[in-house]
């Protein structure tokens, strides 16, 4: 297995885990923005209005499994840092048995309530069937979403990163080519985008798996183990519940300001939704960034490396800094191009225009996204949950009321400048609390 984050120079250490996150994670931003970009093409604006609607419903079951395998990672790269194997692999094995009793749950939920989803969202109604179409498919494929997550936070806590790389390029290029087949090629339209994405998250899981088993079996254990420990399931239950309630409320907040962007109409959804997917692909190095330190900080406080955590926490706010600025001066002289890759060429121009109003905005605070993203991933990595919830609580609810409150001034550029506004009290509350030093007191292990 890769070796541990506990020696040698931080700044290598950490930017060459890093790196594979970036990496990986872009890849894994291709299941959404290939099926957009094929279905606003080769469907039309309504049905790349009808995956954007979607998108908010989607993006909370991705919070809930990324919240479990936040719990998971925390835990399990703490007790690698300490060396301790036996129980290391215990908690492997029950986190991989707690994600298929919960996976199975949620699939039948989602496909039960998608409709009733949809109409909260005031999902206009020329979209509706199509929006439908599209999660009911979804759905279906959650079990491959819960358990890919679950298998890349294992990977990433064991400090190998470059094995879920791997196969996300693998089941990116199956993506991409089953989309071409299925919408350009067989006119299936959302659904095909929709079994594109299934069947390649679930490649991505089932080769994980069976990789997974062959590295921690190579892993010396000096006596017997339980698959499944109510123990370490509490530890991770610890952190993984307040992560997933703080995950699942983010993505409340993104399900109700995706409702006020719905009230603007189908152009309006369909420019949001374009320019969401080119946010997204942006800000994955600094998000990605904020993974790796939250793992660093764990296997380091696993270790008792306190000053290893401090200095990750400078290195990262560093990187934000040299990656930010030239993503935004990218954004502000070719936006109007990225946004037209995901619009038909009979789109009108207020699907574009309010695309690139929207990258315009938000892009000149990526640099304080960043920042936050790192300082509550120290908190995270160090088990500090109450304070990595709260800075992200307070960053959610600054986003959804100034949306509310300033859409009837605004309009829909009121979404896009509530989110900085959002990001910088979040920033606030997590490097406060990181200046107290009272993050070094919590113990998980």
């Amino acid at each position: 297995m890769k070796e541990s984050m506990t020696s040698g120079r931080p700044a290598r250490s950490l930017l060459l885990f890093a790196l594979p996150i970036v990496l990986g994670n872009i890849f894994q931003q291709f299941y959404n923005i290939i099926d957009s970009m094929v279905v606003g093409n080769f469907v039309g604006e309504q049905a790349l209005a009808a995956v954007g609607a979607s998108y908010a419903v989607t993006q909370l079951f991705i919070a809930i499994a990324t919240g479990a395998g936040i719990g998971c990672s925390v835990i399990i790269s703490q007790l690698y840092g300490a060396g301790q194997m036996e129980r290391m692999k215990s908690a492997v094995s029950t986190a991989l048995l707690a994600t298929g009793a919960l996976s199975l749950g949620l699939t039948g939920i989602g496909f039960l309530s998608s409709g009733a989803l949809l109409e909260l969202m005031r999902t206009p109604g020329d979209i509706y069937g199509q929006a439908q179409t599209y999660l009911n498919i979804y759905f279906l494929g959650a079990v491959f979403l819960f358990f890919y997550n679950i298998l890349t936070s294992v990977f990433n806590a064991l400090g190998e990163s470059r094995i879920p790389l791997l196969f996300l390029l693998v089941s990116s290029l199956v993506n991409i080519a089953l989309d071409l087949w299925f919408v350009a090629g067989l006119g299936w339209g959302v659904a095909g985008a929709a079994w594109a994405t299934l069947i390649a998250q679930g490649v991505s899981c089932l080769l994980s798996f069976w990789v997974l088993r062959r590295r921690l079996a190579a892993l010396p254990a000096k006596q017997p183990y339980p698959r499944f420990s109510k123990a370490l399931l509490g530890k991770m239950c610890r952190v993984a519940v307040p992560s997933t309630v703080q995950q699942s409320v983010v993505s409340v907040g993104m399900f109700l300001v995706q409702a006020v962007v719905n009230g603007f109409g189908s152009s309006v959804i369909a420019g949001y939704t374009a320019a969401i997917k080119i946010d997204s692909i942006c800000i994955l190095p600094m998000v990605s960034m904020g993974n790796a330190v939250s793992t660093f900080t764990a296997q380091n406080i696993g270790a008792g490396q306190m000053e290893r955590v401090r200095a990750g926490l400078r290195i990262s706010m560093g990187v934000i800094a040299a990656i930010s600025l030239p993503v935004t001066l990218a954004l502000y002289l070719f936006g109007d191009a990225l946004v037209g890759l995901f619009l038909d060429a009979q789109s009108g121009g207020a699907a574009i225009a309010a695309g690139v109003e929207y990258l315009r905005v938000v892009s000149v605070f990526y640099i304080a996204m960043g920042a936050m993203k790192v300082a509550a991933s120290v908190l995270r990595g160090a088990g500090d949950i109450f304070y990595f919830m709260l800075a992200t609580m307070a960053n959610l609810g600054v986003r959804v009321a100034l949306a509310y409150a300033l859409s009837p001034v605004l309009g829909a550029s009121a979404v896009w400048w509530a989110i900085p506004a959002g990001w910088a009290v979040g920033f606030a509350i997590a490097f406060l609390r990181y200046r107290t030093g009272r993050w070094r007191e919590r113990r998980l292990i």
